[in-house]
């Protein structure tokens, strides 16, 4: 199919090629031979006038040009499938699809479940694709990608006309110790507070967290003792030790060892943590991927 000179098997080898990253995949989803695939690779490079794709041991990396591509062609060709292929309305007693959910452990631990069930009841018949990531940048490149079509997480860090968001589920933080140490009888006050070694939970590996950028506003510092990637582990390492930890409340209430904690507003300003559910605005109109994003906000309203 040409347009103004345009072939646009073209823009479906670049799309699959951006979400592959790979010749020989990109060429079997799109259902061409490897040599057509890398033909079509050098007609897109002499139509951009960019290389488009190094390769690397990691697979083909995208340059600039071809990351500020992706978002338009893939929207587009969404659209066009959604035009010519697509019916308008959207049955999920009949669907058969697959949908690609991106989460971090968070919203995993606490979404995951009632999604699932939710799922189960109103598509059996559709599958749920699960996508773990950590930073929140990661998941704009997984939305771009194609590699998912939906994210839950706090926003990423720039905003980007390419996304879209809304709030779905919030979570405030509290202090804990354990209900032997002498400081949950003492209760947690600023000096108390400070004269305590900490548990950082740090998924991105950073070493330094909500809690030391409030607490470096009032010209204090905590002494940091243990920093670990997994959030859901620090109520129990502090129910053991003589540690504190400021984590979200669901965090504490989800544990096992809730019951031998003692929970306390943190001594220092902390906001409310707000996460989103974020998808590419290529799929905005896409009337499954529209019910699969209300699917997910009434789970989480009702969490």
């Amino acid at each position: 199919m040409d347009f103004h000179g345009i072939d646009l098997n073209l823009l479906a080898a670049f799309d699959a090629l951006m979400r592959e990253r790979n010749v020989t995949r990109a060429a079997a989803e799109v259902g061409v031979s490897q040599p057509a695939m890398s033909a079509a690779l050098a007609r897109l490079r002499k139509l951009a006038g960019d290389p488009l794709f190094h390769r690397s041991a990691a697979g083909l990396l995208p340059t600039a040009r071809a990351r500020d591509l992706a978002g338009p062609i893939a929207e587009a060709l969404e659209r066009i499938r959604t035009v010519l292929v697509e019916d308008t309305a959207f049955d999920p007693a009949a669907a058969t699809q697959t949908f690609k959910l991106g989460l971090p452990d968070y919203p995993a631990f606490v979404l995951l479940p009632a999604i699932t069930l939710a799922l189960r009841e109103s598509a059996p018949g559709a599958n749920l694709s699960v996508h773990s990531f950590t930073g929140r940048d990661e998941a704009v490149d997984r939305l771009d990608a194609g590699a998912i079509d939906l994210a839950i997480g706090v926003l990423p860090s720039q905003a980007d006309r390419r996304f879209l968001s809304r709030p779905v589920l919030r979570d405030t933080f509290v202090t804990i110790i354990a209900n032997e140490h002498p400081a949950a009888r003492r209760g947690m006050d600023m000096k108390t507070f400070l004269s305590l070694s900490h548990v950082l939970a740090s998924p991105e590996g950073d070493g330094f967290g909500l809690v030391d950028q409030a607490l470096a506003q009032q010209g204090k510092k905590r002494k940091l003792a243990l920093t670990l990637p997994q959030m859901f582990v620090v109520p129990s390492v502090v129910a053991r030790t003589d540690m504190t930890a400021t984590v979200m409340r669901r965090v504490v209430t989800a544990s096992p060892a809730a019951r031998t904690i003692a929970t306390f507003p943190p001594p220092v300003p902390l906001p409310e943590i707000t996460f989103h559910a974020i998808w590419h605005r290529r799929n905005d109109a896409n009337p499954a991927q529209a019910w699969f994003r209300d699917l997910v906000a009434a789970v989480a309203e009702k969490v």
